[in-house]
């Protein structure tokens, strides 16, 4: 090889890469929380990882699926693009994996992934792509990082002997009877055990929700909560507040589970227009004939099916189907960071797309 060698990053990522368009998009959206950034890191002590790279770093690895800190770290070492994205050059040193996973935590305390996604969308080029009247919301459920034998008693009335040797002993559930009233998990006491249908299984987990504009498809607000029968509706009222006190009426389709009396009455106070789906299996719809004659309610339930795609990518490619981190404030942050990651995902091409 040569005696000298220079590898200039910015030359080796091709004009027309898709990460050139979102890295513009990131840069403005973290310029805008160097404020926050600020707060949350002190400026004694060691020096920690920039909370920018920080970022870039963990978008790399929900568009990659990459499934550890480890495994980023790798990637991060030989990959001249991440390093590019990141804002390495090409001596600096890789972090250790530790380090990232205890630097990414102290973005917990300032509510980081939510401010990132608003900073996104409230981005000029951004913001005109979105609709300010129509909107779906829908939820879906995160598998919790704990066992099914972590689902004990709360009392503690059925702790396995200790001379039967492992703590994964084996256990029959069969005719046991466990509910979230009498049993909690010992490894991730918030998660809940929840069943999507009748007939689908039970299983520990928290209820991811989006809020998703109809016009492109993208998610303007993203929570979690824990998975019960209200969550969903209860998470849709909060989102799709902020946008309901404007001057023209929005609309906000849904699935038949948001078929309540309740959610409707409430929505139409908010001068929000309830598109749901009917639910008249063995009940009457709380969805009369009034907004199922407008030709918009048509358009909305085929619109709102359009969530399931964000929810598949979110889940998949994203590797939040079933969630690494444990309590609900860290999966709730790693939930709408992937929302985030998404919606910048969709804007290279919706911004080359002719207005």
């Amino acid at each position: 090889g040569a005696l000298f060698s220079y590898v200039d990053l910015e030359a080796r990522v091709r004009q027309n890469h898709p990460l050139r368009v979102i890295r513009l998009i990131v840069n403005e959206a973290l310029s805008t929380l160097a404020g926050e950034f600020s707060e949350l890191y002190s400026p004694m002590g060691r020096p920690s990882i920039a909370p920018e790279k920080l970022l870039r770093a963990m978008l790399l690895q929900a568009f990659y699926t990459i499934r550890s800190e480890r495994q980023l770290m790798e990637r991060l070492e030989f990959d001249l693009l991440f390093r590019w994205f990141v804002g390495m050059g090409v001596d600096d040193a890789v972090w250790d994996h530790s380090v990232f996973s205890k630097n990414r935590d102290r973005l917990l305390e300032g509510a980081i992934a939510a401010k990132f996604m608003k900073a996104v969308l409230e981005q000029p080029r951004v913001k005109r792509l979105l609709s300010t009247d129509h909107f779906s919301v829908d939820g879906t459920l995160i598998e919790a990082w704990a066992s099914m034998k972590s689902f004990r008693p709360k009392d503690g009335s059925d702790e396995p002997p200790t001379e039967s040797g492992g703590r994964n002993q084996e256990a029959d559930f069969h005719g046991a009877k466990r509910s979230n009233e009498t049993h909690a998990s010992t490894t991730d006491p918030e998660a809940k055990l929840y069943r999507k249908g009748k007939g689908k299984e039970a299983k520990l987990c928290f209820m991811g929700h989006a809020l998703m504009e109809n016009r492109n498809g993208l998610v303007v607000d993203a929570c979690l909560t824990q998975a019960d029968g209200h969550a969903e509706r209860i998470a849709a009222l909060h989102m799709i507040e902020p946008w309901a006190d404007r001057p023209n009426a929005v609309t906000l389709g849904a699935d038949k589970a948001y078929d309540t009396r309740d959610f409707v009455n409430e929505l139409r106070s908010m001068h929000a227009t309830p598109h749901v789906a009917q639910n008249t299996s063995g009940r009457s719809s709380a969805i009369d004939g009034r907004t199922t004659r407008h030709a918009g309610y048509a358009v909305s339930q085929r619109l709102r099916k359009r969530i399931e795609e964000a929810f598949g990518w979110i889940k998949t490619i994203a590797g939040q189907e079933k969630t690494r981190f444990r309590g609900r404030d860290r999966v709730g942050w790693a939930f709408v960071f992937a929302a985030a990651a998404y919606n910048l995902t969709r804007l290279p091409k919706l911004m080359a797309a002719p207005t």
